[in-house]
């Protein structure tokens, strides 16, 4: 399945912007198994991975949750908390044990009000990421659902 390069923190955001996100977050840790998030909760928070993995999976009425993507080192866990209704569109669980930097929505928020370039920068990470999401979702639901080899070679 093809794949674009994923979008993380480090090559998306210029040095002074990530510093001061990064002065806002709290270092926490989740045991493989442990749900992020849940499809449909509140998103009121994000993550960016500093070791192991999180899949993002999807409900399917009558199915097992779909793996959307498996995310690694310096990967954003969660977006709709920058997007209304803030509610998540996937759910996340952690697959290895994971350290992460997590952030509260309300705060990254305050800094992009404060600092307009600041929030403009973010919202394009962040706007990036979707936008990469979104085509491995399709990718993969089509590896899933649609005709044999439907998603290989696109």
């Amino acid at each position: 399945m093809y794949a674009p390069p994923s979008p993380s923190m480090p090559r998306a955001l210029p040095a002074e912007h990530r510093a001061r996100l990064v002065e806002t977050a709290r270092e926490v840790s989740f045991a493989p198994g442990a749900r992020l998030f849940e499809e449909g909760g509140r998103a009121d928070r994000f993550w960016v991975i500093r070791t192991g993995t999180v899949e993002l999976d999807m409900h399917v009425p009558g199915r097992r949750a779909a793996v959307i993507e498996r995310l690694g080192h310096n990967e954003l866990v969660g977006w709709s908390w920058l997007f209304s209704p803030h509610v998540w569109q996937l759910g996340a669980e952690a697959t290895t044990p994971v350290r992460a930097y997590e952030f509260d929505a309300r705060a990254v928020l305050a800094l992009c009000e404060e600092d307009p370039g600041m929030g403009r920068d973010l919202a394009r990470w962040v706007g990036d990421v979707v936008a990469h999401r979104l085509h491995a979702s399709r990718m993969r639901l089509l590896d899933l659902y649609g005709p044999y080899g439907a998603g290989a070679g696109v």
